[in-house]
């Protein structure tokens, strides 16, 4: 009985965090699709594509595995062996960027910077929501959060401060890139101060909500 439960668990564990990577990347589809910017971890992916031609899918896999070896090489001995299951985690998340970027090839191209700002807005909410479903399943964090980890734990940094750090460096890294390729900035926008800004905020806002329906529910439960 224990067994089967377990099962049961693991089974709701692993439909949220595949659910969530992929709400995760139809956020950043729509987020390219604004071409207003995408947020700060997609923004290497999304430069390789804008100044190299490099499909935004496979480059997102190759950003997962470099981001891989560099906790090898940050970590050397303490590095963890199962923390190589963040390259098929890096494959299937770069497969989900790949098809939701196809489907919004069958949306029209939007002109008017209000319904872009606003789709962006929407890429926020999506990316908050599949961190939501994503990060509580417990399975695997994805190379960028591994690598955060792995600075912190060398560092010891507090984590939020790193993530901060890492982000305006893949920024940094971006705008330069599109500067000297494309002259442009190519893919750093509005969307990306926005997703910089509002993505924890939105993702607080989810959480504080849940936790007011689960309060809800139990006091429901325990009147009935």
């Amino acid at each position: 009985m224990e067994q089967n439960e377990a099962s049961r668990t693991l089974a709701n564990r692993l439909i949220c965090y595949f659910a969530g990577l992929f709400i995760m990347t139809a956020g950043i589809a729509i987020s390219v699709k604004s071409n207003l910017g995408v947020s700060p971890v997609s923004s290497i992916p999304y430069t390789l594509t804008r100044c190299w031609g490099i499909e935004m899918g496979k480059a997102t896999i190759l950003f997962h595995c470099v981001l891989v070896l560099l906790q090898i090489l940050i970590l050397r001995k303490s590095f963890q062996l199962k923390s190589l299951l963040q390259i098929p985690v890096g494959v299937v998340f770069g497969y989900f960027t790949t098809f939701c970027n196809y489907l919004m090839t069958f949306a029209p191209t939007p002109e008017n910077i209000a319904v872009r700002i606003g789709m962006v807005l929407v890429s926020i909410v999506l990316v908050a929501v599949g961190i939501f479903f994503y990060l509580p399943a417990d399975i695997m964090p994805l190379a960028g959060e591994g690598i955060m980890q792995a600075v912190s734990h060398v560092s010891s940094i507090a984590f939020p401060k790193v993530k901060v750090g890492f982000d305006i460096t893949m920024v940094l890294i971006s705008l330069v890139a599109c500067l000297i390729v494309l002259r442009s900035m190519g893919s750093v926008g509005i969307g990306t101060a926005l997703s910089a800004v509002l993505v924890g905020v939105v993702l607080g806002q989810i959480m504080k909500l849940w936790a007011k329906h689960r309060k809800t529910r139990g006091a429901c439960a325990s009147r009935a």
